[in-house]
């Protein structure tokens, strides 16, 4: 069977773009779904708690892919989803990181995060003797950078998971596409 060459000039159909940290529409729906997630998921967080969080971050993982299928057209894979919420969650927990370090440091400075929680937590635990311990470890200037440090690790940890998670049911819903690759015509 030989195979006929097509038209003079006209290269055949590229790939689309990867979804990576390269592909500037990715980042930029990124960067916009985890700005506006990390705006809101200061609301739920006196309302809902940590369940409304986990709303916020996944919805951003979600929408993430949504807008990026829409303004793109391109099907994405769960693989793709993945990539995509990850980005997002990257973003995300930097963003949330930056803003947390700003609103800490001047209560770290001011000696005013240890009366902070020693306040809310003697009103939930009153005079507990092991309250009163882990408090005083927020004095201690060490102890209080590694208070710190556990906290943005864990904002990373739950951040980029839930956008990942997000990301990856945004492409099973609406991505288009289940398997690795585009289907071949039979």
């Amino acid at each position: 069977m030989a195979v006929t060459p097509g038209p003079e000039g006209v290269p055949p159909p590229s790939a689309p773009p990867r979804v990576n940290f390269h592909n500037r529409t990715a980042v930029r729906i990124g960067l916009l779904m985890a700005g506006i997630a990390s705006l809101l998921s200061a609301l739920p967080t006196m309302a809902a708690g940590l369940a409304g969080l986990a709303i916020w971050w996944l919805t951003a993982g979600f929408m993430s892919v949504y807008i990026y299928r829409r303004r793109t057209g391109q099907f994405l894979t769960v693989d793709s989803g993945l990539r995509m919420g990850w980005i997002t969650g990257l973003l995300g927990s930097t963003i949330t990181s930056v803003v947390f370090t700003v609103s800490v440091v001047p209560l770290i400075r001011g000696g005013g995060l240890a009366t902070l929680y020693q306040e809310q937590f003697h009103k939930m635990y009153g005079n507990d003797p092991n309250v009163q311990q882990a408090l005083k470890m927020l004095e201690n200037p060490s102890s209080l950078a590694m208070v710190v440090v556990f906290v943005l690790l864990f904002f990373f940890l739950i951040i980029t998971f839930l956008c990942t998670a997000g990301g990856a049911l945004g492409a099973k819903l609406v991505g288009g596409v289940t398997g690795a690759g585009p289907k071949a015509a039979p």
